[in-house]
């Protein structure tokens, strides 16, 4: 049984565009966003990163890291995640040791194996470079070496000098929605976030996999898992329900490859739903969570239970970044006020 005063909330945001929105105004409302949820008490801010995105701003999660760890006080900044296959492992251990070294002790490094794109622009952020997905075991311990100073498994690579070399170095985690990230997870000894919010079945297995199968690491000693949920908070069920059927909307268009800003009242109003439609958001329904305070902590609890995590990654998009706002800081007052 998860204690719920060991529950910790973080937050994943996704920068995301709304309509009539800019980019502009994401990017705004991301770094507005994690200052509200650095004085509500979250414990992370982790920022996503999309490529040729009409959805999301973030394309750049290291930059926005330092944004936001400059503009914070407390809270642990990091990515959700770095997209590892498209990257040289070298820099980004260099980004991301240049950023604990300027912000000690509150940097996430954590990677991710989707290519956050489309195929072409997959191939113009690899640009040229052959090594396939199948390489991806080797980018993570190669990546590894260059962060903790233990020896490369590229043997080329042995003497390359590491510059900057922080004395303390960032969080390691992988992300995933399947068992081959958590096997990975599990075989380098990193923490592992599961993505509930892409995948809502079958996570509890694979959890229980990494946890299995978790070996010793020169970055942890035991094995250290966290849930990543959708879920809508606002004063009433109602309220909360209106607010989520722009998620619906984007999950619905998705399912007939259409891609956009996220919608607003008079779009989701206005759209011709079929009743084809209908069934598949209630189909959709796990992956797009609501309630009010009290209901949004029994949902979470009962899944860091389910799931026997410590820790949850709140993800919560409305089309009013008011509305977004207000739903953290009401789940993370909901939270405290039962722990004291």
């Amino acid at each position: 049984m998860i204690n719920n005063n060991a529950l910790k909330l973080s937050a994943l945001d996704q920068s995301p565009i709304r309509e009539n929105g800019t980019v502009s105004d994401a990017l705004t409302e991301t770094i507005e966003l994690a200052q509200i949820c650095d004085k509500a008490g979250y414990h992370r801010y982790w920022l996503a990163e999309h490529h040729a995105s009409d959805s999301f701003a973030g394309s750049t999660p290291e930059i926005l890291i330092g944004q936001i760890a400059n503009t914070t006080k407390k809270i642990r900044v990091g990515s959700g995640g770095v997209m590892l296959s498209h990257y040289s492992p070298l820099k980004v251990a260099e980004t991301f040791n240049t950023l604990e070294t300027l912000f000690p002790g509150r940097i996430d490094l954590g990677i991710g194996r989707a290519p956050g794109s489309d195929q072409v622009t997959a191939m113009a952020l690899g640009y040229g470079s052959e090594i396939g997905i199948e390489y991806f075991p080797t980018r993570i311990a190669d990546m590894l070496s260059f962060i903790g100073g233990t020896k490369p498994s590229t043997e080329l690579f042995e003497n390359i000098k590491i510059s900057p070399k922080p004395e303390t170095i960032p969080e390691l985690w992988l992300l995933g929605s399947s068992g081959q990230s958590a096997q990975y997870a599990a075989q380098f000894g990193l923490s592992f976030t599961f993505a509930h919010f892409i995948a809502p079945n079958g996570g509890q297995s694979v959890i229980q996999n990494y946890i299995k199968h978790f070996q010793h690491s020169p970055f942890n000693k035991k094995s250290r898992s966290s849930l990543c949920v959708f879920i809508t908070c606002a004063e009433t069920e109602h309220e909360a329900r209106q607010l989520a059927r722009s998620r619906d909307l984007v999950l619905l268009k998705r399912s007939k490859g259409e891609r956009g800003p996220y919608p607003s009242d008079d779009e989701i109003g206005s759209y011709p739903y079929s009743e084809q439609d209908l069934k598949l958001i209630e189909y959709n329904r796990p992956q797009s969570l609501y309630g009010d305070p009290d209901q949004c902590v029994r949902i979470l609890s009962k899944m860091a239970n389910n799931y026997q995590v410590e820790e949850l990654l709140i993800l919560t998009i409305c089309h009013d970044p008011k509305d977004r706002k207000a739903s953290y800081k009401l789940l993370a007052d909901a939270f405290n006020s039962r722990k004291n």
